[in-house]
């Protein structure tokens, strides 16, 4: 079918797309000359938060200035192809497949066309040319692969991505010239230099080389846990374990750290003190273990005095009940 469509599509293609390419370049102007109306007014915005010291505000709305721009300086360049176009319709007509001289105008038509939705022109133009030429010819324009001829300041300038610090700098400091304002850009220009944060990866790995090497000038503070498993002992293994400790220390901590200060002469160092710490937890642990202990034995005798009565009492009411019997 589509081969049909290039042998028979010669004396469809040349009214239509005259007529398309005529609509579309008188589009094109209306709205060039509307957008430079808007574009007035967002510089003079723009010039008024300048002055008003409002520069965040004033960062934001640069972007959709540059945008603005650049989709009126794309319109400009497509005007251009598609009267070059328009001029040269009968030698698309005679040739079936698209002359060498053309081909840069009617590939930036074809990429251009889905990305400018006010000229809905483009996108018949566009059509004729998929009925003409076929849809490789169409898919190669549209995926910019490198046998297209696009023109690189059409894909510059209606390319999504957003503007660069250095392009919003210099557009600020121009209407800030054309409206005689007086600013200082240093904020806006730090602000810009700022590197954005990797919200997705996360923060930065530390490196682990040098945390090594900064514990290892530190002097080692921390002593390791006391262990609690002499608190599953006996009562008197608990109190020979304690009192047999070999850093025991009597006193309180404070003493015990001034006694070492006024014998080294230095600073009081904090091992004493968890040692000290670490005994009296194991005797209070020890205290506790054996007031448990202690209960516990008196329980167990009073269930075996109970055990006891129970069974005087089962053998009292055997007897008489024999002594009962004739």
């Amino acid at each position: 079918m589509s081969l049909l469509n290039q042998l028979f599509s010669r004396g469809l293609l040349g009214p239509k797309c005259k007529t398309c390419l005529t609509l579309a370049i008188s589009r094109m102007k209306l709205l060039q000359n509307k957008r430079d109306v808007q574009l007035k007014l967002m510089r003079k915005e723009i010039a008024q938060f300048l002055q008003a010291g409002q520069e965040a505000i004033a960062r934001i709305r640069v972007e959709h200035v540059i945008r603005e721009q650049n989709i009126w300086a794309a319109y400009e360049i497509l005007e251009m192809f598609c009267e070059f176009i328009l001029a040269r319709v009968p030698i698309l007509e005679s040739q079936r497949e698209c002359p060498s001289e053309l081909r840069e105008a009617v590939a930036s038509v074809i990429f251009a066309a889905p990305r400018c939705a006010d000229i809905p022109d483009l996108l018949q133009v566009r059509n004729l040319f998929a009925a003409k030429y076929g849809k490789e010819f169409i898919a190669a324009a549209s995926e910019l692969r490198p046998d297209t001829s696009v023109n690189r300041t059409i894909i510059e300038k209606l390319s999504v991505s957003t503007p660069s610090g250095v392009s919003r700098l210099k557009v600020l400091r121009d209407i800030a010239k054309e409206y005689n304002v007086e600013w200082d850009s240093s904020k806006t220009e730090a602000e810009f230099r700022k590197q954005p944060e990797d919200l997705l990866n996360g923060p930065k790995p530390i490196a682990i080389r040098n945390l090594a090497s900064r514990d290892q000038s530190k002097p080692d503070t921390h002593e390791s846990p006391p262990n609690l498993l002499y608190t599953s002992m006996s009562t008197n293994n608990k109190h020979e374990n304690s009192d047999s400790v070999p850093f025991k220390t009597s006193g309180s901590p404070k003493t015990s750290r001034h006694t070492s200060v006024g014998q080294s002469g230095a600073q009081p160092t904090v091992r004493n003190q968890n040692i000290g710490q670490a005994t009296a937890l194991k005797e209070e642990r020890g205290f506790q273990s054996s007031d448990v202990l202690q209960r516990a034995r008196e329980a167990i005798a009073v269930a075996e005095r109970a055990s006891a009565s129970a069974r005087a009492a089962a053998e009292l009411v055997n007897v008489n009940f024999n002594v009962g019997k004739p």
